[in-house]
């Protein structure tokens, strides 16, 4: 492992023991503050100071993680308190926020921030409080003021806790905030935020390049968000296939205990009751021996548990109940001995079974009398016979609020569980996943090849990342650093060996120009004039701005590079006219004007042999074009105007210039003046005005260019490029 990477591992471990000593401090003034107003018997909780502080100084992760230690600690006291830490946490998470974006430097967003979190404890947790013990409740600590809005402001008992919740929190959280500003006003300003949790596997980035790297464009949803919603699905799907694998066996739980009390019940009302004086009783009544005693035994075992509604007597025959024990009720007399009571609906199926004495289930059921659990059980005498059944209905009225309890338990354990563990994979996602990858993208893209410094300082630049995942990701990256310095050597080898070919490439065609020339007796020296004279305009025109769309570097370089081939048809004009002494005939010159097309055919089959042309492209166009005139009196083709490439009637001019200036076997070289003076009144016949302006803006360097070749001239025999003719 390289110096770097122990260095900041080292440092994320030394930070990592700061961060627990931090959790240990908040969560100590958790519990501190929490206990202080309980012993006070203050009307406030101040139970998310520490929570508050950590996620200032730690972030949210440690914010969460003292926020859900301190419910787990105080529910030992009171167990109820482990139910709000998904209140706790969701504040953690929100002041952590809030801390980063420098809310806590403002009076208005701290006024906001307060009102934020107001919301979470007082109404979030107003709306938790009610599921865990129902809607009809004003005795907690903020009884006084729910007391006073219901009886002043909201005549609503739901509407009137919510929101007396909430104005008591708001005081409580004013209270909070206040404290955390002063501590974090005393503590030095690096410490807030600097000691946030951090897992870096690879060299850490600063916050400039960290937010860069992270808001990477990808191309649909990011990878992030994908692997977030697969373990939020999975999570929710395991939450609800427990939480109703729970709720199902609590409420089976209930029912299985109410079921057994009633049976219990019902035992001892058969010990109770003589089966052979049932017919006495029905008959009879309550003036029958024994009636009384039976009767209040009956309403001693009812009132022996809050949930026991009905104990009773029936015997089931074909017409309906016939009453024989309905004790009277507080809020419902019973019927009277004797009385027909016809069946109810949820008892019909049973009917078969009853009139044949035969023990039933027990039925739940939500007819007349309400939401009953009844549990029937025969009475026989001592033939086996069933005389009467006992009945007992407990009441499941408060099972559905039980149930409610359970879940609103459930659910609020599972979500502070679920962000807490959320966080802690987010995080490892950052560190382990997202932020080495996105780096290397970003590397990728950020690679340039401009020159061989800069290729160089990519590839340092790859190398410095240091990615040390232990992963997939780590042999990711080594096996991109390697592919970066290969393909770095390979550049530098291909452009290597393009540069001696193009070196090669370009003396070739400087032969090929000087074995042309030398066959009419030129110097090779014409080929690299005209060159020179066609980059210096070509220069000029695009610092004029002229022809700025087709004056890109690349059509410049194939300019220059391909001028000396301007002449390449000569190599098909016989010895006898390119040497020919004197002036050439009509025909002999019509003989020698197919030089144009001939070198026009010769690089057309040397471009067809490549599949990228290049500059042959350009060498084609001087080639076939170089003698064509701007008012179209030219040759081969008589065309005219931009009609004719620009390289060519660049050419033209430069051409035309030297064949002016050298020295010939027929006549001496003109002076510089007088060629410049017969190139101004070709403009506009012979040449492109534009082209002519740029070469005279330019005349300095052009002398230059002339000046210095005119010392190496030697002279030719005869003129064969037609330039008598064209004077």
């Amino acid at each position: 492992m390289n110096n770097i990477n122990f260095r900041y591992i080292s440092s994320n471990r030394k930070k990592l023991l700061d961060i627990a000593l931090i959790c240990l401090v908040g969560l100590l003034v958790n519990l501190f503050f929490s206990n202080l107003v309980i012993r006070l018997k203050l009307p406030l909780y101040l139970d998310n100071i520490g929570v508050l502080l950590t996620a200032a100084i730690g972030g949210y992760i440690p914010g969460i993680v003292v926020g859900y230690l301190s419910n787990i600690i105080n529910s030992i006291g009171n167990p109820m308190t482990a139910y709000y830490g998904t209140i706790t946490v969701l504040n953690a998470l929100v002041a952590a926020r809030f801390v980063r974006h420098g809310w806590f430097k403002k009076v208005s967003t701290v006024l906001l921030s307060i009102l934020v979190f107001a919301f979470f404890g007082g109404m979030l947790g107003s709306l938790l409080t009610m599921a865990l013990y129902g809607f009809n409740f004003a005795d907690g600590m903020s009884g006084p003021v729910v007391r006073f809005v219901y009886e002043h402001l909201i005549h609503q008992t739901f509407w009137a806790q919510l929101m007396g919740d909430f104005l008591l929190d708001i005081i409580d959280k004013a209270i909070t905030v206040c404290i955390v500003l002063i501590v974090l006003k005393i503590i030095p300003d690096r410490l807030v935020g600097i000691l946030e949790f951090s897992a870096w596997r690879q060299k850490p980035l600063t916050k400039k390049e960290e937010a860069a790297v992270r808001t990477r464009a990808s191309h649909g949803r990011s990878l992030s968000f994908r692997i977030t919603l697969v373990f939020s699905l999975a999570m929710m799907i395991i939450a609800i296939a427990i939480t109703g694998i729970s709720f199902m066996l609590f409420r089976n739980t209930i029912i299985e205990d109410r079921t057994k009390m009633g049976q219990g019940l019902v035992n001892i009302v058969r010990r109770v009751v003589k089966p052979e004086k049932i017919d006495e009783y029905m008959n009879q009544g309550k003036s029958a021996e024994g009636y009384a005693t039976v009767e209040t035994e009956l309403i001693n075992l009812r009132e022996s548990s809050e949930s026991i509604q009905y104990v009773y007597i029936y015997k089931i025959m074909e017409d309906g109940c016939h009453v024989i024990f309905d004790p009277d009720t507080a809020e419902l007399a019973g019927e009277k001995p004797g009385t027909v009571i016809p069946v109810e609906d949820a008892f019909k199926p049973y009917m078969p079974d009853l009139l044949a004495g035969r023990r039933i289930d027990p039925i739940i059921s939500n007819d007349t009398y309400g939401w009953l659990l009844t549990i029937y059980e025969p009475l026989y005498d001592s033939e086996d016979n069933c005389v009467a059944y006992v009945g007992v209905d407990v009441d499941m009225g408060d099972l559905r609020q039980a149930q409610n309890g359970f879940m609103a338990r459930v659910l609020s354990l599972f979500l502070g569980f679920f962000v807490m563990i959320l966080a802690i994979v987010l995080q490892m996602l950052k560190y382990d996943l997202i932020l080495p990858v996105n780096t290397i993208t970003a590397a990728a893209e950020n690679f340039a090849f401009n020159s061989e410094k800069i290729r160089k300082e990519s590839v340092s630049h790859i190398k410095d990342i240091d990615i040390r995942t232990g992963d997939e990701i780590e042999s990711l990256y080594h096996a991109f650093t390697r592919t970066s310095e290969d393909m770095v050597r390979y550049v530098e080898d291909v452009q290597e060996k393009n540069e001696t070919i193009s070196r090669m490439q370009n003396r070739l065609i400087e032969v090929m120009a000087d074995m042309v020339e030398s066959r009419d007796k030129y110097t090779g020296d014409h080929v690299r004039k005209t060159a020179a004279y066609a980059e210096i305009i070509l220069k000029e025109l695009k610092k004029e701005g002229v022809y700025e769309d087709q004056l890109t570097d690349e059509f410049i370089s194939n300019v220059v590079h391909s001028a000396p081939l301007h002449d390449i048809g000569k190599i098909q004009v016989s010895d006898t006219i390119l040497n020919k002494p004197g002036k050439l005939t009509d025909e002999e010159f019509a003989i020698m004007k197919n030089h144009t097309m001939a070198g026009n055919e010769i690089i057309a089959r040397a471009t067809d042999a490549v599949a990228d042309p290049g500059y042959l492209k350009e060498a084609q166009n001087l080639a076939a074009y170089h003698h064509e005139k701007w008012n179209g009196k030219g040759y081969p083709y008589g065309i005219s105007g931009e009609d004719i490439p620009l390289s060519a009637r660049i050419m033209a001019v430069a051409d035309v210039f030297d064949a002016l200036v050298s020295k010939r076997s027929y006549k001496e070289g003109f002076p510089v003046e007088k060629a410049f003076a017969i190139i101004m009144e070709g403009s506009g016949s012979h040449f492109d005005a534009k082209i002519v302006t740029a070469f005279m803006n330019a005349e300095d360097e052009v002398r230059r260019v002339a000046e210095q070749y005119s010392k190496s001239e030697v002279q030719p025999v005869v003129d064969t490029s037609g330039e008598k003719e064209q004077k």
